[in-house]
């Protein structure tokens, strides 16, 4: 995480950091991600918990009925107040101030604890005590003012469905793997007898690319129907798996996001293998993911190798395959500033 956001130690980067790095046992942290990007182009500076509690009881209400385990404890008050007003059992004005009382006792504290510090910019001033509420801070409205604030409720949903699938699943890391189906278009939590479509491989991979094509740099997104979506791209081409069928050419180790030139255009990627500081570039990008918790850590580890040595082992001997059999390498002209 370091590397990362000392690099470009942007909004972005900070905020990324929070809902990728911290730790989780309990998705408040998601909710509350999600409630605060709700709040548009409030002005207001003082949110106070009774307005926060509503978009949030409502995110993790609607967690619940996706995933029952919103946290790695056996019984939570709240989680079981926000299941009672599911069934109709509890009335907003009652959710509202269950979730005041019990919501926020601590996530309001933990939510810019990243690798146990704090991260050096805060969105929000934790002001329950003095005046029942959060005090947002500039940096939380210069967030919501840059163009990559479109892209960061998708990555809050997508990590939080990868977090809590996971945790539904209740198996051991090891036998827990992420795939993609098909089309690429989706990430699959799976493990020995359960497969579930989880969330958008682009919005999952997309927190580290940071809106940019991963060869040439030029502004993607990641909304469906946008102009300039990125396509989900195979760094060592699908084409090799004739050849190669023990390669898992489909494992998130290899999955990219890139712009429709470097992917399909006239002079782009196709069937060719990207140069050798592009496989650099991907090794950096793996070893990041796998600096987050499970499940992408422990998919990307078990795709790859056990250590930093044997990841690049293993991206070295896959290029080298591609190589042997594709022959001719590739290399884009830089469209934009280097941010990874």
């Amino acid at each position: 995480m370091s590397s990362f956001t000392q690099t470009e130690p942007t909004l972005e980067n900070y905020w990324r950091a929070i809902i990728l790095f911290g730790s989780n046992v309990a998705s408040y942290k998601f909710a509350l991600a999600s409630s605060l990007l709700s709040l548009g182009d409030r002005r207001d500076t003082l949110v106070r918990l009774e307005d926060l509690a509503v978009p949030f009881a409502a995110e993790v209400g609607r967690h619940l009925l996706l995933a029952d385990k919103q946290a790695t404890s056996r019984s939570s008050q709240f989680l079981d107040a926000c299941r009672a007003a599911n069934r109709g059992e509890l009335s907003q004005a009652e959710l509202t101030n269950q979730t005041v009382r019990l919501g926020f006792n601590n996530v309001l504290d933990a939510f810019h604890v990243v690798n146990r510090a704090d991260v050096p910019v805060r969105f929000f001033i934790n002001e329950r005590k003095t005046h029942n509420g959060v005090r947002l801070t500039d940096e939380f409205f210069k967030l919501q003012e840059r163009a990559q604030s479109v892209a960061l409720p998708h990555e809050v949903e997508a990590r939080w469905r990868l977090v809590e699938t996971a945790w539904e699943l209740e198996v051991s890391r090891s036998l827990v793997a992420v795939q993609v189906d098909g089309d690429v278009k989706n990430l699959v939590i799976s493990d020995q007898h359960r497969r579930r479509t989880v969330t958008s491989c682009r919005a999952a991979l997309n927190g580290y690319q940071k809106g940019r094509c991963f060869y040439c740099f030029r502004e993607v997104t990641i909304e469906a129907g946008s102009i300039g979506l990125a396509d989900v791209d195979h760094f060592i081409p699908h084409s090799l798996k004739r050849q190669h069928s023990q390669l898992t050419l489909d494992g998130v180790w290899n999955l990219v996001l890139a712009c429709t030139e470097c992917n399909r255009g006239r002079a782009g990627k196709s069937a060719q293998v990207p140069k050798l500081p592009l496989l650099e570039r991907l090794h950096q990008r793996n070893e990041y993911l796998i600096g987050s918790h499970h499940p992408l850590r422990e998919t990307l580890i078990q795709q790859t190798g056990r250590t930093t040595p044997e990841r690049q082992q293993f991206l070295q001997n896959a290029w080298n395959s591609a190589k042997t059999v594709l022959l001719h390498e590739w290399m884009p002209r830089s469209q934009g500033s280097k941010l990874f």
